[in-house]
């Protein structure tokens, strides 16, 4: 059945998804007859989309109706439910429905479960910050794509500096790739860091001077991160799962667990080497101030999302949070 659902926060990688959909079902000389974009978020403009997508496809080529934000995965009244219900399984092979949203559909509504019994799904969420290896996979799939080869070294740099940017990552590796025409052999990290614009104040990193009780270069971070029009959830989101990760990597350790494997299950890293290097990280702080710091950043998650001014509720916590890990034993 020729039904699309495509969902999440990566808006680059879902436009692309989009992209290539397009292309694959349009005919260029005849898409302005059979291509149809419509926001998706009123059940009036829901329902001229299903009807749309009703009418044959003119010339040659296929049909194509975009359902664009739609929130008919979040709310659906008995109304637009049947009207799902009566097009969906009639649409002729020749017409495609898409629906897209950055929201996670609601697994629990009719009209989620419909739509999902007739359409094909992908989800493009954006990966976690401190995801190391996911953000790794994600660059050397992305550089396989684009037909560039890169050392492991060079791999680990790119991820660093574009973090979860897809966009951005896709814009280096196609730079990359023109020198890589050149050279016709894996890219070093020499290369990458000589040609390619780095994050260089990132939440990783601010996780990192929070840890040390750097106030001063945390707070600085902060402010260039906040500059940068970074999302302030997004902040926290990556500071909460950063140390949630030193937590438990640390209780584990006090309770004399050694099993690097055993414990990269446990604090869901999927490469066991890096637990050497988080041992590292955390050898001067203790569980309990590790633990201590996760209200903070609860209380801080909290704020923000009631509507605290961003800025100077991130810096007040921050200075919080580097006097916890400043304390000894």
């Amino acid at each position: 059945m020729p039904i699309y659902l495509f969902w999440g926060e990566d808006e680059f990688a879902l436009s692309q998804a989009v992209a290539k959909l397009k292309n694959k079902v349009l005919d260029p000389n005849w898409s302005q007859f059979n291509y149809d974009k419509l926001i998706g978020d009123r059940p009036e403009t829901i329902i001229e989309g299903l009807n749309r997508t009703m009418t044959p496809a003119f010339g040659t080529g296929d049909r194509l109706v975009w359902l664009a934000d739609t929130n008919i995965c979040q709310q659906c009244s008995e109304d637009l439910l049947l009207e799902l219900k009566r097009t969906l399984p009639v649409i002729a092979e020749t017409s495609h429905l898409l629906f897209t949203s950055s929201k996670k559909p609601d697994g629990r509504l009719k009209s989620t479960k419909l739509i999902k019994e007739y359409a094909l799904e992908q989800e493009f969420s954006l990966i976690a910050p401190w995801k190391i290896e996911a953000l790794q996979d994600q660059v050397e799939q992305t550089a396989r794509n684009i037909g560039v080869e890169l050392t492991p070294q060079a791999v680990a740099l790119l991820a660093e500096s574009v973090g979860n940017n897809t966009r951005q990552l896709v814009n280096e590796l196609e730079k990359l790739s023109l020198y890589y025409e050149k050279q016709n052999r894996p890219l070093e990290a020499n290369i990458v860091a000589t040609l390619v614009v780095c994050n260089t104040h990132n939440s990783l990193q601010l996780a990192g001077a929070i840890r040390e009780g750097n106030s001063e270069k945390a707070l600085g971070l902060v402010s260039d991160i906040i500059n940068r029009n970074e999302p302030p959830l997004r902040i926290v989101a990556t500071l909460v799962g950063q140390f949630r990760t030193w937590t438990i990597v640390k209780l584990m350790l006090e309770a004399g667990e050694n099993n690097e494997k055993v414990i990269a299950t446990a604090a869901e890293i999927g490469n066991p080497k890096r637990i050497y290097f988080l041992r590292q990280e955390i050898t001067a702080l203790s569980s309990q101030q590790l633990l201590a710091t996760l209200p903070v950043l609860l209380d801080l998650e909290y704020r923000l999302k009631r509507g605290a001014e961003p800025l100077s509720t991130l810096q007040t916590k921050i200075i919080e949070l580097c006097r916890l890990c400043q304390q000894q034993d």
